[in-house]
C-alpha cells in the first residue's frame, strides 16, 4: 500500500480513556484506560512473559503484580501512581450525578436515606455513598469544595462567550456543546442550562446540547478531520517536527 492510500489513524489521548480508529469510522474501534503498568519485581514472574511493559485492559487485568501509571493528567502527561484511581472512577461512572439544586439535594440527603446507593470493592467489602454522589460533581461548579481559586464550568462558558464579538454571542449561547467523558454525568446538561440561563441576559435563548456521543465527540471530529481531502495539507513529517519542534503545528494546522 503507498502512502497515499494509507488511512489516518486517529488517537485520543484522553486523562481517562484512549480512543484509537481509523478517518472515516463513525466510532473508535479501541477504547482502553490510560494506564500503563510495569512488573514491580525484575526476573521472571509466571505469566508475564517477555514483557516489560503494559497498557489499557491488559495492565489492568494484571494490575496486582504491576505498577500503574497514568501518563495524562488533566491534558498534562505526569507520573503519578495510585492504584485506587480505577475504583473511583467506575464509582464516578456508576453512582455520581450532577444536582440541579445542590443545597436542595443536600437537604433530601440529610433527611432520608433515599440518596444512598451501595459499592462493592474489589475486596468484597461493600460501602455506603450518600451525598458524596452529587459533592464531587459539584466542584465543577464550584471548584471551592476543591481549595481551588477558579470559576466553574459555567461561569468559564459565559466569560467565554462574553469575551468573543458581540454580533455572535446569541449564536453562541444557543450552540453550547457538552463534550468529553465527564459530561457524561446525569443531570449535568440541566444544571448548565439552569447555570448559564440566570448568567445571561434575560432575553437570550440558552440550549445546551448534549449529544449522546459525546463521550467520544473529540475523537469523531478527528475523524471527519482526517478524512477531508484538504487534511494531508495538514501532515506534519518527523523531519519536519525535528527541524522545527512543536511550533510546526501552529504553522501548518492553524
Amino acid at each position: 500500500m503507498c502512502d497515499d492510500d494509507a488511512g489516518a489513524l486517529v488517537v485520543d489521548n484522553g486523562s481517562g480513556m484512549c480512543k484509537a480508529g481509523f478517518a472515516g469510522d463513525d466510532a473508535p474501534r479501541a477504547v482502553f484506560p490510560s494506564i500503563v503498568g510495569r512488573p514491580r519485581h525484575q526476573g521472571v514472574m509466571v505469566g508475564m512473559g517477555n514483557k516489560d511493559s503494559y497498557v489499557g485492559d491488559e495492565a489492568q487485568s494484571k494490575r496486582g503484580i504491576l505498577t500503574l501509571k497514568y501518563p495524562i493528567e488533566h491534558g498534562i502527561i505526569t507520573i503519578t501512581t495510585t492504584a485506587e484511581r480505577e475504583i473511583v472512577r467506575d464509582i464516578k461512572e456508576k453512582l455520581c450525578y450532577v444536582a440541579l439544586d445542590f443545597e436542595q439535594e443536600m437537604a433530601t440527603a440529610a433527611a432520608s436515606t433515599s440518596l444512598e446507593k451501595s459499592y462493592e470493592l474489589p475486596d468484597g467489602q461493600v460501602i455506603t455513598i450518600g451525598n458524596e454522589r452529587f459533592r464531587c460533581p459539584e466542584a465543577l461548579f464550584q471548584p471551592s469544595f476543591l481549595g481551588m481559586e477558579s470559576s466553574g464550568i459555567h461561569e468559564t462558558v459565559y466569560n467565554s462567550i462574553m469575551k468573543c464579538d458581540v454580533d455572535i454571542r446569541k449564536d453562541l449561547y444557543a450552540n453550547t456543546v457538552l463534550s468529553g467523558g465527564t459530561t457524561m454525568y446525569p443531570g449535568i446538561a440541566d444544571r448548565m442550562q439552569k447555570e448559564i440561563t440566570a448568567l445571561a441576559p434575560s432575553t437570550i435563548k440558552i440550549k445546551i446540547i448534549a449529544p449522546p456521543e459525546r463521550k467520544y465527540s473529540v475523537w469523531i471530529g478527528g475523524s471527519i478531520l482526517a478524512s477531508l481531502s484538504t487534511f494531508q495539507a495538514m501532515w506534519i513529517s518527523k523531519q519536519e517536527y525535528d527541524e522545527s519542534g512543536p511550533s510546526i503545528v501552529h504553522r501548518k494546522c492553524f
